[in-house]
């Protein structure tokens, strides 16, 4: 099984407590739909209070207390320009770095080199190693919620852009997992020049 981000890994069943999304899978596809987009702008653009800790720990927690399957449920099926897609590509980037650090690490550094523009966007601390990229996963997670979405976005771009490149070097990737890490780039990157003008929704 490839642990490509944009491949649907397996994950065993996760036992919920006050899920976030407890009524919203197993009904009408398009109600799903609907609920999953209503959902992201919550999200995204619910009204914050200042040291709303406890929403904020649900956010960078969502995809461990829902499982990875909830979230492709209601939003792996919406358009890579819409919120809801937006969120998907975002929790499966950061589901996929936390589950191979290591790996994402030496990746990270094999295309830092040439991408050297996204690796500064990209923010990670020098030298890259597992943990720098986990903690850079952790400050996206929290920038959903208090952070500038655009920023977000831009950052995440520039990081799976450099990972693909670095792929790209090592070749031990398989052709098909580097374009689709480029191409998660590629649409993280378009999510955010629609979030700047407004128009991501």
């Amino acid at each position: 099984m490839s642990d490509s981000p944009a491949a649907r890994p397996h994950h065993r069943p996760v036992v919920r407590t006050d899920a976030f999304f407890e009524e919203m899978t197993g009904s009408d596809p398009a109600q799903v739909r609907e609920a999953g987009e209503l959902a992201a702008t919550m999200l995204v653009r619910g009204v914050r209070r200042e040291g709303d800790e406890v929403l904020i720990d649900r956010v960078v927690r969502l995809a461990e207390t829902e499982g990875l399957e909830v979230l492709a449920d209601i939003w792996s099926g919406s358009p890579s320009d819409s919120l809801a897609g937006t969120l998907w590509r975002l929790y499966l980037l950061t589901t996929w770095v936390k589950g191979n650090p290591r790996r994402v690490a030496e990746e990270f550094r094999a295309g830092r080199g040439t991408a050297q523009a996204a690796g500064v966007v990209a923010g990670v601390a020098d030298p890259p190693g597992p943990e720098q990229v986990l903690v850079m996963v952790d400050e996206v997670l929290h920038g959903i919620v208090r952070g500038d979405f655009v920023d977000v976005l831009h950052r995440t771009a520039a990081f799976a852009h450099v990972v693909a490149t670095g792929r790209a070097h090592l070749g031990h990737a398989s052709h098909d997992e580097t374009v689709r890490m480029l191409q998660l780039a590629e649409q993280l990157e378009a999510a955010s020049r629609l979030e700047s003008r407004g128009a991501l929704v």
